[in-house]
């Protein structure tokens, strides 16, 4: 097959003649020795180092690497080279974090002492009337135009600081949740003494103005957040929003937990009951967190686990676990008899058991039991397992509206410190699940024990900026009433909380003293991540949708290379220290890799759950240089209109003061030199590197100049881009074609993440430079979205200050070129007997014959040959793994997860209950369970969390070439590999004179592992059991610093004398009769 004829330059140059020659000669072979035709590797040697040559010299020139390498040789001596010492570093790097994060604390710590002095002073007053900015209402008017009521004019305006959204920076505003009446006594009293965070929100964000939403949750429900903002329901006028199930408020208000929830699915508990049951157990899921443990236990005449793997343990309340449970709340049936008796039995031994393995929260324990009712109130099994000491908590949930059995069950409750409450409807469940936090927050607010508490990483949508929704964490405290008659009541008012989004973090990264592959990370007491380059959180289209387990992802998921976790427990346990490994990095949307050694380095970060680890890679990467110029002459050549600067990178920190958010990092840099500016805070030592490569890259302005001018040089337009990237961030660009011609216009633009200077990354042309031998060039396609895209070339090599081994990189430059003008370099001459590719180290094809392989793996085109090169050893598979993989899958049943999810799933069916409640014999004869009792929805693809397992490949750079034969049927295939000289590309040439299509082509698709299958049945309980193990599997974990399980002045407390009495009573009043 040819290529079209203006792709093919037809003019027969030197080495062309030679291919000629061959051709006659290998033509007269094939007369005497029959089909076997050898492709002579000498011929072959002699186009690739043609066109090595070729390709060298036009890269070398337009980019002006040897330009650039001579002037970074004559500042030498003038420059100082350092190892980087890692510890140092990163303690460094901790203590500003700390630094930054006791900042955001201490504004907390304001506003809990404002809202609990408030409360002080206000009496309660069930008749107050009080007009308040409603979040949803404000601007809004009725039919003739007057302002509707709790609304009123608002003054809103657009703030950067906020993503350009309007908001009013004098003023918050109250939220209350849909299912609550807005002037309720309760909730319209708390705004009104609330009124005096106003005046705190706006004096920390005065002092602080890195500051963003700062908000108080209340107890009674109502959420105010400033700054104020409108908020807009969904289609169906609903917010879906309650502040107290958010993380932040549950894990500020109570202790860390092991909970055992018993579910009766005796007969009683069919229809409607049952679907009220499920909600109430979601519900209860939704109030735990990271720090909390659990199991669901169903319960009729026996006891099932509601995931029989984990019988008889609890386990951690991520995400996974708790979504898991929820899959299988659609799975009970009610039937039987309950026996209550038997479940209590099994939830107290079971929480026992627990916790003496040391593997649970060793906080507080609770029993929540969901029933319709009791028949006895239990007192043997609670004095035998939980007087007098009662360090179980009981908490009943009586379903329906029946009452016979309330009584028994309260005493359960006030008996064994918990809380009462029946649950009615469907659109009551989740304002009275939400009861039981306050009684778990009384020890803790007795104690006025001010713990603050730091979530793990959640992404907030509403300050979403031109790179998706933001990554946060939430800084909280709990307020609790400090009036003396309601001391031993313990009374929660509620939580004040900031978000820190983690890209305010990575500002206190010096990136250039990471190198080329170094980054930062950060981790939780449970070992999740809050901040790591390899975290994906997002997927989808323009990446804005969030994965279901994204704030779950473990270290070890990964920085998986650390099979015995060493890394992660060290960093758990808030150990300082160092390790070391060989790591694969997988690069450029996965399809190439780079096998680098890392050391890390990390410790605490002290008053937060977190730990901080930073990662060198050796060679380069340990090695940082100082140079020295003038600020004149740096400032000069830094203001160059070609110069740009990283723009996530922090110089100075514009965002401290407001008059400084206006200003370019160029600007900024300037106005601190200058000394105009005393508060604008600056990174010295990044500025005086910054300025010596300005002034080191500066001739390279009008070398590029010089090429444009003369168009002779370039007269097909096929060299488009000149590009140069420093230690420092600094980057110079150079068009030799206007704008509008450029092939591929997103490259080294905002749309091209992988390509530019990131907060965590450099741009993936000069990562991959750097790992080539110094003074060669690496060849790429770029991989992005579309075919358009493969249809340029990117040339770049990295430039050493040193012409030694430890030499750190001081640059790298390259060129983007026309692919068509690179394989015009290419084809001299085609023939009809032999297949020629050019690929580059990864496998990828850059040029072939048939166009439409561009870009593709070779061993896709070429099955049989790829093996072959394997097998020889001139390239290698490493294989790779994607813990935050996302596959297909087809759901034939409805989304019931789905609709337990959603808390106001249970508003929308409350409708439903009420026209339910006027055939209410329904009910009582089963006939329910006819009217579906959740949205049902046709089988679909869907997207789920999955691990993956896939190939990269990697050639062995020793071996320069390699030719060999393949018998495809009798017939012998020949190829030849040969390395093109100075660069990172090979060219291989290969008979297609056989049919080797039995060889099946090798991809790199990624495979999913399975741990659970449904066939063949052999392989089903094998893979259950793997299953299984991972969902019992327990990573190491540190503990909150901070328990309140107790405390002797709790008011739910019942004497021990009162116990007795209790006891004495029940043996005279059940004697002869069993419990049921």
């Amino acid at each position: 097959m040819f290529l079209p004829r203006m792709q093919v330059n037809r003019s027969c140059a030197w080495w062309a003649c030679l291919l000629l020659l061959w051709s006659t000669l290998s033509t007269r072979v094939a007369k005497v020795g029959g089909s076997h035709q050898s492709i002579p590797p000498s011929v072959v040697k002699l186009w690739a180092s043609a066109f090595g040559g070729e390709m060298k010299s036009i890269s070398a020139k337009y980019s002006g690497s040897q330009l650039l390498q001579k002037k970074y040789k004559e500042f030498e001596r003038a420059v100082r080279v350092e190892e980087i010492n890692g510890l140092s570093l990163v303690k460094r790097l901790a203590q500003d974090m700390e630094e930054m994060f006791h900042k955001k604390a201490q504004a907390m710590k304001r506003l809990v002492e404002a809202a609990e002095e408030a409360y002080l002073q206000h009496e309660e007053d069930p008749n107050l009337q009080y007009e308040y900015f409603n979040a949803v209402l404000i601007n809004e008017v009725d039919e003739v135009g007057n302002s509707v009521e709790l609304g009123g004019e608002f003054i809103l305006q657009p703030n950067d600081h906020f993503n350009n959204l309007s908001v009013n920076l004098s003023l918050s505003v109250v939220q209350v949740p849909t299912n609550m009446y807005n002037k309720d006594s309760a909730i319209v009293n708390g705004v009104y003494w609330s009124e005096a965070l106003n005046k705190v929100f706006v004096d920390n964000f005065e002092r602080d103005p890195s500051l963003i939403w700062q908000y108080f949750g209340s107890a009674k429900g109502f959420f105010r957040q400033y700054p104020g903002i409108k908020w807009k329901p969904d289609e169906h006028g609903v917010i879906a929003f309650d502040c107290r199930n958010r993380k932040w408020y549950i894990q500020a208000a109570t202790s860390p937990k092991d909970v055992v929830i018993l579910v009766d699915v005796s007969g009683s508990m069919k229809g409607l009951r049952l679907t009220i049951a499920r909600q109430t157990v979601s519900s209860i899921l939704d109030t735990l967190g990271d720090d909390d443990f659990f199991n669901i236990i169903a319960y009729n005449e026996e006891l099932h686990y509601v995931e029989p793997c984990l019988n008889g343990t609890l386990v951690q309340a991520d995400i996974t676990n708790k979504d898991h449970f929820r899959e299988h709340l659609d799975k009970l049936f009610a039937q039987g008899i309950g026996m209550l008796d038997v479940a209590l039995t099994e939830a107290f031994n079971l929480l026992s058991e627990f916790n003496e393995t040391g593997r649970g929260s060793e906080c507080s324990q609770a029993i929540m039991l969901v029933t319709d009712g009791a028949v006895d109130t239990y007192n043997a099994i609670f004095a035998k397992y939980n007087w007098p000491e009662r360090k179980v908590r009981i908490f009943p949930y009586l379903i329906g509206r029946e009452s016979a059995f309330a009584d028994n069950l309260k005493w359960m409750a006030c008996a064994n410190k918990g809380y009462f409450t029946q649950i009615s409807t469907l659109a009551d469940v989740q304002e009275n699940v939400m009861e039981y936090l306050h009684v778990l927050s009384r020890p803790k607010v007795i104690d006025q024990e001010h713990d603050t508490v730091w979530t793990e990483a959640y992404i907030d949508s509403t300050l979403e900026d031109s790179q998706g929704p933001v990554l946060m964490t939430t800084v909280a405290m709990p307020v609790f009433s400090t009036k003396n008659e309601t001391r031993n009541r313990g009374i929660l008012l509620g939580v004040v909380g900031t978000d820190v989004p983690v890209s305010e973090l990575l500002k206190t990264i010096p990136k250039y003293k990471l190198g080329i592959h170094g980054y930062a990370f950060a981790i939780t007491n449970n070992g999740y991540i809050l901040t790591h380059p390899d975290l994906r959180p997002l997927y989808g289209a323009g990446k804005k949708r969030r994965k279901p387990n994204y704030s779950s992802v473990d270290l070890s998921e990964v920085e998986w290379e650390d099979k015995d976790d060493t890394l992660r427990n060290a960093m758990v346990n808030r150990k300082t220290g160092t390790f070391s490994m060989e790591v694969k990095k997988s690069v450029d949307k996965g399809k190439r890799v780079l096998v680098l050694h890392n050391d890390y380095y990390y410790t605490d970060i002290k008053g937060t759950p977190f730990s901080l680890g930073v990662a060198l890679s050796r060679g380069h990467g340990k090695f940082f240089f100082r140079g020295n110029v003038t600020v004149e002459e740096g400032l000069h050549d830094l203001e160059h209109p070609d110069v740009a600067l990283a723009d996530e990178w922090t110089y100075c920190n514009t965002d401290e003061h407001p008059e400084h958010r206006y200003l370019s990092q160029i600007e900024a840099i300037k106005l601190y030199l200058g000394g105009h500016e005393p508060h604008l805070k600056c990174d010295k030592e990044l500025i005086q590197e910054v300025l010596f490569d300005a002034v080191v890259t500066a001739p390279l302005e009008a070398y590029w100049t010089s090429l444009v001018l003369n168009k002779s040089e370039n007269s097909d337009r096929g060299v488009e881009i000149a590009y140069l990237g420093t230690r420092t961030g600094l980057s110079r660009i150079n068009l030799f074609v206007v704008p509008d011609e450029l092939t591929n216009q997103d490259f080294l633009t905002a749309e091209d993440k992988e390509g530019v200077f990131n907060a965590d990354h450099f741009p993936l042309w000069y990562k991959r430079a750097a790992e080539q031998v110094p003074g060669t060039f690496v060849y790429s396609l770029p991989f992005n979205s579309g075919s358009e895209n493969k249809s340029v070339v990117l040339a770049s090599t990295a430039i050493q200050l040193l012409d030694e081994r430890k030499s750190p990189i001081a640059a790298a430059v390259g060129i983007q070129m026309k692919l068509e003008f690179f394989q015009k370099k290419f084809w001299t001459a085609s023939r009809q007997n032999i297949n020629c590719y050019l690929i580059d180290n990864n496998g990828f094809i850059l040029v072939a014959e048939d166009y439409t392989l561009t870009g593709k793996f070779f061993g896709e085109a070429e099955g049989a040959v790829m093996s072959k090169l394997l097998q020889m050893g001139s390239f290698k598979r490493v294989t790779l793994y994607d813990y935050q993989a996302l596959c297909w899958v087809y759901s034939e049943s409805s989304d019931s997860g789905h609709t337990l999810l959603d808390p106001y799933f249970a508003f929308f069916s409350a409708i439903k209950w009420i026209l339910t409640e006027l055939v209410i014999f329904l009910v009582e004869f089963n006939l329910y369970s006819w009217w579906p009792s959740d949205h049902t929805a046709k089988g679909k693809n869907m997207l789920v969390p999955c691990d993956t397992e896939y190939p990269a490949f990697i050639s062995e750079r020793t071996i320069k070439e390699n030719m060999g034969n393949l018998d495809c049927d009798g017939c012998i295939k020949s190829f030849v590999i040969q390395q093109i000289p100075s660069s990172n590309l090979f060219m291989v040439v290969v008979d297609n004179k056989c049919d080797c299509t039995m060889f099946e082509p090798i991809t790199m698709d990624p495979i999913e592992i399975m741990y659970i299958l449904h066939w063949p049945k052999t392989w089903a309980a094998h893979n259950e059991s793997l299953k299984c193990e991972r969902l019992k599997m327990q990573k190491d974990r540190r503990r909150p610093d901070t328990c309140h399980p107790f405390h002797p002045e709790d008011s739910s407390t019942i004497s021990t004398v009162l116990l007795v009495i209790l006891q004495i009573m029940h043996g005279m009043f059940s004697h002869g009769r069993g419990l049921h």
